[in-house]
């Protein structure tokens, strides 16, 4: 049975990895929302807000929004990070990589993440199925008709989104709501990324008590710093708005 916790206005998925794989396999749009991105986007992005709370699952990535549940709320949910999940995702049997089609932020990383499925998983994931993603906007909608029609003609069974957060969500939701077929659109961010070796290399334990944000901090401190320290911001917007959906500053029919 699905079991979901509604925090923000958000229906987050309250079961195991388990059964968060098999949710996914049925098709529709898979976000792994961030610290950063509930404490920032969802405030200030109608249209990442709308993604979120229309997407068909949603996974507790952030650490700081589950120990405010468990600490401060009463009502605890369990992590699942993007990483844990995409781990789990990418080995399931029935999950078929050969029939996917993959969006990646560039060249370099599209290369040594095809290598890293190549090397550890054993399939080859050729070039054509792939795709290095245009600079879409910080806000507002995301339109791309050129991918629409790539992602149509292929007709995969699984899109995986691997591009920053606040930016993939909005461009799954439009993919989910414009494709004439159903496919499973997992946006897990940088998580393969994570695995290939071209961001922080996240070991399970760092994973499993919250320490990715961390190590990523380390690895890269003048662009993650600054972007954590921000995602402390998700402390107010909790206590402030609890299970109800933030208000967001732009306008729902801002184009």
């Amino acid at each position: 049975m699905e079991v979901k916790r509604r925090i923000l206005g958000i229906d987050f998925f309250s079961g195991s990895l388990s059964d968060a794989v098999v949710e996914a396999s049925q098709g529709g749009l898979c976000v792994a929302p961030s610290g950063p991105g509930l404490a920032d986007d969802l405030v200030n992005c109608s249209f990442y807000s709308r993604a979120l709370t229309q997407a068909d699952l949603v996974l507790p990535d952030s650490g700081l929004m589950c120990l405010w549940s468990k600490f401060l709320s009463g009502k605890p949910i369990k992590r699942i990070s993007g990483l844990a999940f995409l781990r789990a995702y990418i080995v399931d049997k029935n999950v078929s990589l050969a029939d996917a089609f993959w969006i990646m932020p560039d060249h370099e990383q599209s290369k040594a993440n095809r290598q890293w499925i190549h090397q550890k998983i054993g399939v080859l994931i050729q070039p054509e199925a792939c795709c290095v993603a245009p600079t879409y906007p910080k806000t507002g909608p995301i339109e791309d008709a050129d991918l629409l029609a790539e992602i149509e003609k292929r007709r995969p069974r699984t899109i995986f989104i691997q591009i920053g957060g606040g930016v993939q969500e909005r461009l799954g939701f439009y993919l989910r709501e414009n494709l004439s077929f159903s496919s499973t659109i997992l946006c897990t961010g940088a998580a393969l990324a994570f695995l290939s070796g071209k961001q922080a290399r996240i070991p399970d334990w760092a994973d499993r008590f919250y320490m990715g944000w961390f190590l990523r901090c380390l690895s890269n401190p003048t662009v993650f710093v600054p972007r954590y320290l921000r995602a402390f911001r998700l402390i107010s917007v909790l206590a402030k708005n609890g299970n109800s959906l933030p208000r967001v500053i732009e306008p729902l029919s801002q184009n």
